[in-house]
């Protein structure tokens, strides 16, 4: 086990909490940004996916994991960030400026959103946040002088000041960047007092106002930034996918989402990346082994809905905290080892927060 003694305070609000923190994560850090070299088109095509859906899962996971907010149409977000990227670069704006006004009217439209969760919450809040969803899916569908329809729209690659993003590598590291920023822009707001007000309405709105935390503005802020976030992933997966139809941001695509960051670990920045590998990689994983299976099974239509359902559920029964609770009790187990404890592996108890005894 490590045990950290703070002596300095640049020791407390140092991201890296120790030595090991940086040789890790700069070795990751140089592994990505190797990454064209040592990957094949395809893994690459599939590590900017990862990438792309990781910045989105920041945004919904600081909205649901730290916020206590469950939103089931962020998609529609997505759908707001690519499709104002996509209208912006057909009229050739600076792929910076227009990546930033996506965020921007994400953020705006996430502010309207947020106002509802300022009277309901729980299942309510989530039946607020699908019938937007529709609605947006249905403004996207209907504004064909500006969308296409439903016949799609095409996007280029992106471009600024003579400089285009139109091969697999150069865009990569687009996606890299960005998730970078974002990551680093996450975890100073969440040290900061607004992450803290985030964390404390999560544990108790009543704790938290009696505190003097004011709870309409901190659920709207973090709705703001939560589709500000998917905006900016929504600005990315337009370049990356190079067209765009509205059924490609529908309820599903909300489910999806909303299931990266459960099974990623809910309340942790790592759940959001771990959760998007296993988005990108499950399919993948799917596929590989269909051969194996009997044909009848492996050609059933809803497989994929099956097979993701039961992983839910498992991950909600014996593994609430998600992979990256997972992988704190393995790395605990290793540091432990030969000297850990018998139940370090079973499920944790949950505990019933006190604004529910109401």
């Amino acid at each position: 086990m490590r045990f950290i003694f703070k002596t300095r305070y640049d020791q407390d609000i140092d991201l890296a909490r120790h030595g090991g923190h940086r040789f890790w994560y700069g070795l990751l850090l140089a592994a990505l940004i190797t990454a064209p070299w040592w990957m094949g088109d395809y893994g690459l095509a599939q590590l900017t996916f990862i990438l792309i859906y990781g910045t989105v899962g920041l945004g919904l996971m600081l909205l649901s994991g730290y916020t206590g907010l469950f939103s089931i149409g962020h998609a529609a977000f997505l759908g707001v960030g690519a499709y104002t990227e996509a209208v912006l670069a057909a009229k050739g704006w600076p792929f910076p400026v227009s990546m930033a006004v996506a965020a921007g009217l994400s953020a705006a439209v996430g502010v309207v959103v947020g106002l509802p969760a300022l009277r309901v919450k729980g299942i309510y809040l989530g039946i607020a946040t699908i019938a937007f969803g529709f609605i947006v899916e249905e403004v996207l569908a209907r504004w064909e002088s500006v969308t296409g329809g439903n016949s799609g729209m095409n996007v280029g690659p992106a471009q600024a000041l003579g400089w285009a993003a139109d091969t697999g590598t150069s865009f990569y590291f687009v996606c890299l960047v960005t998730a970078v920023l974002c990551t680093l822009t996450v975890l100073n707001l969440l040290r900061s007092p607004t992450g803290r007000a985030f964390v404390a309405i999560r544990d108790s709105e009543i704790s938290a106002q009696s505190m003097g935390i004011h709870l309409a503005y901190y659920k709207t802020l973090s709705f703001a930034i939560s589709a500000a976030l998917a905006g900016l992933g929504g600005a990315l997966y337009a370049h990356q996918i190079r067209f765009l139809s509205p059924d490609q941001f529908n309820i599903i695509q909300s489910i999806d989402l909303l299931l990266m960051v459960v099974i990623g670990g809910l309340g942790s920045v790592h759940g959001a990346f771990l959760g998007a590998i296993f988005l990108i990689g499950l399919p993948q994983a799917i596929s590989s082994v269909k051969d194996l299976l009997p044909e009848t099974l492996a050609q059933a239509p809803g497989l994929k809905s099956v097979i993701y359902g039961l992983v839910l559920i498992a991950f909600v029964l014996f593994e609430p905290l998600g992979l990256y609770g997972r992988w704190l009790k393995i790395r605990t187990w290793i540091q432990l080892f030969p000297f850990y404890r018998k139940g370090l592996f079973k499920r944790q108890k949950a505990f019933t927060k006190s604004d529910r005894l109401r």
